[in-house]
């Protein structure tokens, strides 16, 4: 699949929740094509509808109305806010378990955890338990536990909220690189505007409920590397500032 075909269209999805009184539209005419090795962020105010979007993306919800075209075989991995590990199973098995649910416990599965284990510094740390390991370790076992279905599109629910500042931008930084060096898309809903600008190809900027799209920005950094260091850029800077004030905030970006 040549590495600008898009993959994923997503036209006018509107998604309205009923209560006892009345109606509430919590997304409206949402739109946007993703390509096949993109990393996609959605930003916008707490409330406005980004992780909606996600779980109507993999099954979770339906939506109201508007479609969503893709590939019959086209697969997604959901990591979520909080790594979810299982206390009582140790890291190797904890990275089956999608396996286990799919039943797809064959040799080339186990084979490719394996190499996930290895390339991504967790080899020895197989027979361990989520309990000893850090917070930054934890989420790379989920990571690794989501990529081992082979989805061909990443769904990341606010991935790094769970963790303090500095641990957060290594984790940031690992999963940046895995995801791109597994050659996988990616959709990241996140508060962080930072954290968008340094690791996203695009950024979609959401409005408050009922939530449209605000801005689409294209992330240019010149000789992107990482986002680490894609944070020190004036390009970064830039777009920082941008998105903020589309938000509705009047701040300096920060770290």
């Amino acid at each position: 699949m040549p590495k600008n075909e898009i993959i994923l269209k997503i036209k006018d999805i509107k998604k309205t929740y009923h209560t006892k009184k009345n109606e509430i539209l919590a997304v409206d005419n949402f739109s946007f094509n993703l390509k096949k090795g993109e990393f996609v962020a959605i930003v916008g105010p707490s409330g406005c509808g980004k992780s909606t979007i996600l779980s109507i993306l993999c099954g979770l919800e339906e939506a109201s109305s508007g479609t969503i075209e893709m590939d019959d075989n086209l697969k997604f991995g959901y990591m979520l806010q909080s790594d979810n590990l299982f206390e009582w199973r140790t890291i190797y098995k904890n990275c089956l378990l999608g396996l286990e649910i799919k039943k797809l416990k064959d040799k080339e599965h186990l084979d490719y955890v394996n190499k996930l284990l290895k390339t991504y510094g967790l080899e020895e740390f197989k027979n361990a338990y989520p309990s000893n390991l850090s917070g930054g370790m934890r989420q790379r076992v989920s990571l690794i536990r989501t990529l081992a279905t082979k989805p061909d599109v990443l769904l990341l629910d606010e991935p790094f909220s769970a963790l303090d500042q500095e641990t957060r931008l290594a984790v940031s930084d690992d999963v940046y690189k895995i995801i791109k060096r597994e050659n996988k898309s990616a959709i990241m809903v996140t508060h962080d505007i930072g954290e968008a600008v340094s690791m996203a190809d695009r950024v979609i900027v959401l409005s408050d409920r009922p939530s449209v799209i605000k801005n689409i920005y294209e992330i240019k950094i010149e000789n992107r590397k990482n986002p680490i260091e894609n944070r020190q850029t004036k390009e970064f800077a830039k777009y920082y500032n941008l998105i903020w004030k589309d938000i509705g905030y009047h701040v300096q970006p920060g770290t």
